[in-house]
């Protein structure tokens, strides 16, 4: 890699160290969101599902701009912040991980929602005729059923986080080593001319992409031969 700028490997182990925890994150907080939103009969669930799909068509900046407040010092991440002695939460890589989560909630939602409607509730009637109690009912029988749904949520959470830039550049600017991500990386190489690295970087996402939606296809494709 001779002749190439010294930052270039920061970035990258950024992006996907930040990928990577925001997909186990939404996993964690996404799952029994979407457990309810499958199972609710509540009138106002559909409201709660249009909250999380907000982002889907939300412009990244206005989105952004409100998490900056939210996470600034006069916001919840400035008294977050506080304890440990810290004036915000924006210019963070944990204020970035924060905005991740949200932005990226929808793409891992839905698609486990799908797998836990589709599923149906027979299951989980079966399961409590063996007197499975409904936690345990949950882990050996939902989760398995539902594994191509978490399968497609991981890996949606996770691409649509290491191609963030609106997000990511509202509330985490272009710090090195703790906001600048791979897509602020190649925005930056470009106002700087540096076109090699910036080609490099983007050749690579648009590698990434390519095995994403083959990932998802192939998914898809096995979905539909075991009928699930």
């Amino acid at each position: 890699m001779e002749g190439l700028a010294p930052d270039l490997w920061p970035p990258i182990r950024l992006t996907i160290e930040l990928a990577t925890t925001t997909t186990i994150v939404l996993l964690i907080v996404g799952t029994p969101i979407a457990w309810w939103l499958a199972r609710s009969q509540a009138w106002w669930k559909e409201a709660v599902a249009t909250v999380v799909a907000m982002p889907i068509v939300l412009p990244p900046t206005v989105l952004g701009f409100y998490l900056l407040v939210a996470l600034g010092p006069e916001g919840l991440g400035g008294a977050l912040s506080g304890l440990t002695g810290r004036r915000t939460l924006a210019f963070t890589f944990e204020g970035l991980v924060i905005g991740s989560v949200i932005y990226s909630m929808p793409f891992v939602v839905q698609p486990i929602r799908n797998a836990f409607e589709a599923m149906g509730s027979r299951p989980l009637e079966v399961a409590a005729t063996l007197r499975a109690s409904p936690l345990r009912a949950f882990w050996t029988v939902v989760v398995p059923l539902a594994r191509p749904g978490f399968l497609t949520a991981a890996v949606l959470g996770f691409a649509h986080t290491v191609g963030e830039f609106g997000v990511v550049l509202m509330i985490g600017g272009s710090v090195p080593g703790q906001t600048k991500v791979l897509s602020i990386a190649i925005y930056d190489y470009v106002e700087t001319m540096q076109w090699r690295e910036a080609s490099l970087l983007s050749g690579g996402m648009a590698l990434f992409a390519f095995v994403v939606l083959l990932a998802m296809a192939l998914i898809e494709k096995r979905v539909a031969r075991v009928g699930v």
